[in-house]
């Protein structure tokens, strides 16, 4: 068994309908893991499964809002029962549709974001986490995103993402003697569906990675890859960790 290969190995993915969670899954799959998917739409998880069974793999279609604490802990729950276990869980759910200044925004507005981006991974992670203890091993991945470290505009989103960085810390300290693993993504700029208006926009997408090093948006697979690493063995004495996949952008 190869340092990157998943063969045998159970996961979860939240926010896997596309994006780079869809990326995430497939990659998995690709590397020989089951996965149990996760996200609003079971239409558009059951094209994801199609393509992971393509794979060779098996595919759990778990639909559900994991704003809601109670469906976020079934969803863990039903994902054991379909996989038999669980060794990797990603937390990919998240997002923002708006920006903001700070003192015009409403604070509902402030609360639905910290439910999506911090909330609905918290509510995984203790779901889960009895499970991954007891089993005395696996790999938790928290996707997080460069606005931990502050984005103007969108104050609530660069929050909870933050908050989750420091539960990737808390945890993996916690954890750690127990053989779980807890880690945190961060993407930078990356071409998904939910930003195709922006990176399209030839103008527009030029000028927002203008001050990216690389000069260019970066790709769902070049996020899934890494989520690989993180998985795998490859990876067996890193955690704590929080992995910038940025186009060098925090290096400045």
């Amino acid at each position: 068994m190869g340092a990157f290969d998943l063969s045998g190995r159970k996961a979860l993915v939240t926010g896997a309908s596309r994006g780079i969670g869809r990326a995430i899954a497939l990659a998995y799959a690709e590397a020989g893991a089951d996965v149990a998917l996760v996200s609003r739409s079971a239409e558009t998880l059951a094209e994801v499964a199609k393509e992971i069974e393509g794979y060779g793999r098996q595919a759990a279609i778990l639909p559900a809002d994991l704003t809601d604490r109670d469906a976020a802990a079934v969803a863990v729950h039903d994902a054991i029962q379909a996989l038999g276990h669980l060794d990797i869980v990603v937390n990919n759910a998240g997002g923002s549709n708006f920006l903001v200044e700070f003192k015009d925004l409403r604070l509902t507005g402030w609360d639905k974001l910290m439910r999506l981006n911090l909330d609905s991974a918290v509510s995984v992670c203790h779901a889960a986490a009895t499970h991954l203890l007891e089993r005395g091993g696996g790999s938790v991945i928290n996707v997080a995103s460069v606005a931990a470290l502050g984005a103007p505009f969108l104050a609530p989103y660069a929050a909870a993402k933050a908050g989750l960085v420091a539960l990737t810390k808390t945890l993996a300290v916690e954890w750690a003697s127990a053989g779980v693993r807890v880690n945190a993504l961060c993407p930078g700029w990356t071409a998904t569906d939910l930003n195709r208006a922006l990176w399209e926009d030839e103008t527009a997408g030029a000028a927002t990675v203008a001050t990216v090093p690389m000069r260019r948006w970066g790709t769902p697979e070049e996020m899934a890859h890494p989520a690989v690493f993180l998985a795998a063995e490859a990876s067996a004495y890193m955690t704590g960790q929080v992995l910038f996949i940025d186009g060098g952008a925090t290096a400045i």
